[in-house]
């Protein structure tokens, strides 16, 4: 399913939303390839982007937003902070020993 499709569609289906954001996802690493530089790869990210909100029944907005974000931080598309590594749960209250 490409962004223009889903643009044409009346009533996107929560199915289709999540096989966009997934394809959205998975096709980074070509997207990136592909862009000669980052402002084409900008415009890419902000192509699919624009496509999948604008297609997003209200209700699901703020979550579709939300996994958008996250893509865009993964590939440096949108500002913020990349884990790295994974840090331990934080000991239960009363816990005193070390993990």
């Amino acid at each position: 399913m490409d962004s223009i499709s889903l643009l044409q569609e009346t009533s996107t289906t929560p199915e289709a939303l999540e096989a966009e954001l997934d394809a959205l996802e998975s096709e980074m690493p070509n997207i990136q390839a592909r862009a000669a530089n980052m402002f084409v790869l900008a415009g890419a990210w902000a192509e699919r982007h624009d496509a999948i909100v604008a297609a997003a029944p209200p209700a699901a907005l703020e979550a579709v937003e939300a996994r958008l974000r996250r893509i865009g931080i993964r590939w440096g598309m949108m500002p913020g902070a990349r884990m790295t590594a994974q840090f331990p749960a934080l000991p239960a209250a009363g816990d005193t020993s070390t993990p």
